[in-house]
């Protein structure tokens, strides 16, 4: 195969994902709320997916703040757990999931710097997929399932899957941040 085809090869499945991902975004219907946005930003989540290739190449860590910041486009700096407290007045805060927010982890004994992870798809009331990173050491999980266990349904505690079919135990959930600013 000449250099040429093979470059086609190279770019044409990663072209077709984008497509494919764009008009299964379109079929979906999020929760009503004051958010503007059609949806997760597919160049945004491509650039965060080109930044920690970047990272494993010169051997270091990915982490999810950074990943969560370039692919959300939230511009909160910090260790995770303060990012819910941070965006207050910056950014619109909610307890509704809505693809492109981001979820806020709260601190835990086993995860004390919290956790940022970015939505990608809203299943139900109950059920979202997030993009994030390091939940899985050094790695990005895409499109991974995430339920709402709270007794008053309102999303601040909830149970990741780790492996297919395969729930973890409880977290607790600031909530979610969504990336209009506040004006």
């Amino acid at each position: 195969m000449s250099v040429t085809g093979a470059r086609k090869a190279r770019l044409g499945l990663p072209i077709l994902c984008a497509l494919l991902l764009t008009t299964a975004a379109c079929s979906t219907k999020g929760p009503d709320i004051a958010y503007t946005s059609e949806g997760i930003d597919l160049d945004r989540r491509a650039m965060a997916l080109r930044e920690v290739d970047v990272l494993h190449a010169k051997g270091q860590r990915v982490w999810c703040v950074p990943f969560a910041r370039n692919a959300s486009g939230v511009e909160i700096r910090g260790n995770a757990d303060t990012w819910w407290g941070k965006a207050r007045g910056l950014y619109e805060r909610g307890k509704q999931p809505v693809v492109g927010a981001v979820m806020a982890f709260s601190a835990t004994r086993g995860m004390p710097m919290g956790h940022v992870a970015v939505v990608s798809d809203v299943v139900s009331e109950r059920e979202v997929r997030v993009d994030h990173a390091n939940w899985t050491h050094n790695q990005v999980s895409l499109g991974m399932s995430v339920k709402d266990i709270s007794a008053n349904n309102d999303w601040s505690s909830v149970r990741v899957e780790s492996t297919p079919g395969a729930y973890g135990k409880p977290y607790p959930i600031s909530g979610f941040i969504y990336p209009s600013r506040v004006n």
